[in-house]
């Protein structure tokens, strides 16, 4: 079975906006911390179990968003997550939000998550477990914009 995003479907609340009904453009990173929760969690590794098996943490080097257009107020948006590189001690998550209705990319990001020790916070190795968990969301931006259906931006 060939790798796929992991879509997660999420409204454009009040919180989550300004004065115009635009949404702030911080929102954005929890709405893609809410699609890596369920990812982990649709892959059997839910975060309340997984960090306290293997003594780890999952720390962000690197937080990148862009943004194409705005979305609104009770926007219903869908948002993809997928492992786009895996490293030693670090993965990169990669987040691509559309419309519910429409295959244009509105926003798309990526957060460099470091595996780190709970006691030390000193990098380790991704624990193998993890990568066999996540190797079936696992795929270039290219191919999961192309799963999607997303048309360029």
């Amino acid at each position: 079975m060939p790798a796929t995003p992991f879509v997660i479907e999420e409204y454009v609340r009040w919180s989550d906006v300004d004065a115009a009904g635009i949404i702030f453009y911080g929102s954005y990173v929890r709405f893609f911390e809410i699609a890596e929760t369920e990812l982990f969690r649709a892959c059997g590794l839910a975060y309340s179990d997984f960090f306290d098996r293997y003594g780890i943490f999952l720390p962000r080097k690197v937080v990148h968003n862009e943004f194409y257009w705005p979305a609104r107020l009770d926007d219903r948006l869908r948002v993809a997550a997928y492992v786009g590189r895996i490293g030693t001690s670090s993965m990169t998550l990669n987040f691509d939000v559309l419309r519910h209705d429409s295959p244009s990319l509105g926003a798309a990001g990526w957060m460099v998550l470091v595996c780190v020790g709970r006691r030390d916070l000193k990098p380790r190795p991704l624990p193998g477990e993890l990568l066999q968990a996540l190797a079936r969301h696992t795929l270039s931006p290219e191919a999961a914009r192309a799963a999607l259906g997303v048309t360029p931006p």
